[in-house]
């Protein structure tokens, strides 16, 4: 095998990739909508959450960091968190009830009208995931879901669906981080002005 040739194809694979985000009026501004509906949260009083699997849940918790501690600016950090960190009521839920309803409860349990649900899956069809999204459409969050091409399960139940036009799971992931840190660049130039 040519690792080499390998490489360069993964690498091309996702240049093509942003370059079809980036020609895609749609996806640019679904990504401004849904930085838009967490600045209106912030600015209510409310926070954000974020939930995943595997990759996506740490992507969950590199993007609630981003917004929690800071992205560019120096500046007071905002309320934002991985609903999975806590590995004591994430073994426990899994254990009484299921791994299915572990985001579900956790979201019943800190969650307020209003707040905010970035749910990341690259099918849309984790169920865990999906459950998050009912639990918190029921308490009445605003729902931004990050998915892979087709969207799932999922696509039905969010306010701002941001589907990356690829079924290729790594690119997919690679792109949701790019899609997170664009948006959390968006919120904290929203509420602290641009560096």
């Amino acid at each position: 095998m040519d690792y080499n040739m390998l490489i360069e194809n993964r690498i091309q694979d996702a240049i093509d990739l942003k370059e079809k985000f980036l020609k895609d009026f749609h996806l640019i501004q679904q990504t401004k909508e849904a930085a838009g509906m967490i600045v209106q949260a912030y600015k209510s009083g409310n926070k954000t959450l974020f939930c995943g699997n595997g990759g996506s849940a740490a992507d969950a918790q590199h993007l609630a960091a981003e917004l929690s501690g800071k992205f560019y600016l120096d500046r007071l950090p905002i309320h934002a968190e991985a609903c999975h960190v806590n590995s004591s009521f994430m073994t426990a839920v899994s254990n009484d009830y299921g791994f299915d309803k572990t985001y579900s409860r956790y979201i019943q349990a800190v969650g307020k009208k209003g707040d905010v649900l970035v749910a990341i899956s690259t099918s849309g069809n984790s169920e865990n995931v999906f459950q998050a999204i009912c639990q918190a459409r029921e308490i009445g969050f605003t729902c931004v879901v990050l998915t892979g091409s087709t969207g799932g399960k999922m696509a039905e139940n969010a306010d701002i669906l941001i589907k990356v036009p690829s079924d290729d799971t790594p690119r997919v992931q690679e792109m949701h981080i790019l899609i997170g840190h664009i948006i959390c660049e968006l919120v904290e130039n929203e509420l602290f002005g641009q560096r």
